[in-house]
């Protein structure tokens, strides 16, 4: 048995089998589940799993086993239950029941955690193809600078492939929006369609000319939300008969004409607030900014929180060609390297210097989950030193007022998509957060003693 299968099959055991799914996904590294009876699930034993690197009891449960790692466990789980990622089963409405009762669904829920999970939802399917296009953009970039010809016929077909998907990602996120609200995803893909479509140049509105793309994601996102909640409404009170005719229909019409009138000038309206209060934040704080926001950006990966923060990267991109926020909070995962080598470096715990051995390859590419939950978080006081690590690069970075023409990576991954021809100060920034992160934890954060208690 591969120890992936394996995996997967000793998850199954402790969470009270595959009859005991609602659904699952994944992200990158985490093993997102609902399940029917949360307290079929057996915690303790789960953490204790060989291979699970950390536990995340939350409106899902989201068990931490890796990149690449990850994929090949979500799949061998589809065979052993037939559940489908992405697939919802049938619950008992006793078990939900019960589950409800007894809060395990509202424990650690505030209105601002579950609208980050949210977000988070309609973006974690994108990240692939977000990855993927913003190589390409930034390698194209990063040839463009050295001086290849864009008009090149294989130029502008790396820049085609590279710009499809951010070109279109307001139909992308409309569908998954109206997915992760329950209504029907066609309904929240047209939604986006609308608040894009090249057409709205032409119609004059309140004396000027509508614009494509105003109000950006928050736009499409809050439109294609508009389309559960009138979809629903509809439902309620036309006849089964025409149902499939009238409520879409309605749902269409309602919801276009509200996009064009309200929506879009209000999410413009946002989305110029959150762009601009960004640039002044780091124009204004500057190096103290970028600290802040570097330093405590790990425990909102440790909440699986961060994703909600990709639609204001894409806003910046947007908006200004760019996103200085991005190179400055991948420091939080070179801090975290840093410190993991300054405990390699210190301990002799032969199960301490494996997890790091397995957890350094990717945490130089950006992934930090491995090493955040596989060391740092479980030792204790390298996690307060691999922020501190990452407050210093943060703050060189927003000095540098380095930024990326693209989204998807972080950690070294992310020197393509550097704009300016900053590459190298990227890079700099980089060096100093390892080596920040390795002194802060080697004189301050590590002891060995702490590595008889993992």
């Amino acid at each position: 048995m591969k120890k992936e299968e394996k995996l997967a099959k000793d998850i199954l055991n402790q969470i009270g089998g595959g009859e005991n799914i609602r659904s699952f996904t994944h992200c990158m590294t985490r093993v997102r589940m609902n399940l029917k009876d949360d307290n079929k699930a057996d915690l303790k034993s789960l953490k204790e799993i060989e291979g699970v690197l950390g536990v995340i009891e939350d409106e899902t449960l989201q068990i931490v086993v890796g990149p690449g790692t990850v994929n090949k466990v979500s799949d061998h789980i589809t065979r052993m239950t037939d559940v489908k990622m992405g697939e919802a089963m049938d619950a008992n409405d006793d078990e939900i029941a019960k589950a409800t009762k007894d809060g395990i669904k509202k424990k650690n829920n505030t209105p601002f955690k579950n609208l980050l999970r949210k977000i988070g939802s309609i973006f974690i399917p994108l990240i692939p193809g977000l990855v993927a296009s913003g190589i390409i953009n930034g390698s194209v970039g990063f040839m463009k600078n050295a001086g290849v010809s864009p008009d090149l016929v294989w130029m502008q077909i790396l820049t085609l492939l590279g710009g499809s998907i951010f070109g279109y990602l307001a139909i992308v996120v409309g569908w998954n929006t109206a997915k992760e609200f329950g209504g029907t995803p066609v309904l929240g893909a047209i939604a986006g369609i609308i608040t894009i479509h090249p057409g709205l140049a032409d119609i004059v509105l309140f004396g000027s000319n509508l614009v494509p793309g105003r109000g950006g994601l928050f736009g499409a996102m809050f439109a294609a939300w508009l389309m559960v909640v009138f979809e629903r409404q509809y439902r309620k009170v036309v006849p089964n008969v025409v149902d499939i005719i009238i409520t879409p229909l309605l749902t269409v019409l309602t919801v276009g004409l509200l996009t064009i009138v309200a929506v879009q000038p209000v999410a413009g309206l946002l989305s110029d607030g959150i762009t601009q209060g960004i640039h002044w934040v780091l124009s204004v704080g500057g190096a103290f900014a970028g600290a802040l926001l570097a330093g405590f950006f790990l425990p909102l990966v440790m909440l699986g929180l961060h994703h909600g923060l990709t639609p204001i990267h894409m806003e910046l991109i947007n908006s200004v060609g760019s996103t200085a926020l991005l190179p400055i909070l991948a420091m939080a995962g070179a801090g975290q390297v840093g410190a993991a080598m300054a405990i390699y470096t210190k301990t002799k715990n032969k199960r301490l210097r494996n997890l790091i051995k397995g957890g350094l390859p990717t945490g130089f590419l950006g992934i930090g989950e491995p090493l955040l939950y596989g060391v740092t978080l479980p030792l204790g006081r390298p996690f307060v030193t691999a922020c501190l690590g990452a407050a210093v690069g943060g703050a060189f970075q927003a000095m540098m007022k380095t930024a990326a023409g693209g989204i998807g990576v972080s950690g070294i991954p992310l020197i393509p998509l550097i704009v300016n021809n900053m590459y190298f100060v990227y890079f700099l920034g980089l060096l100093i957060t390892y080596a920040a992160g390795f002194l802060f934890t080697y004189f301050f954060g590590f002891k060995e003693e702490m590595a008889d208690n993992l």
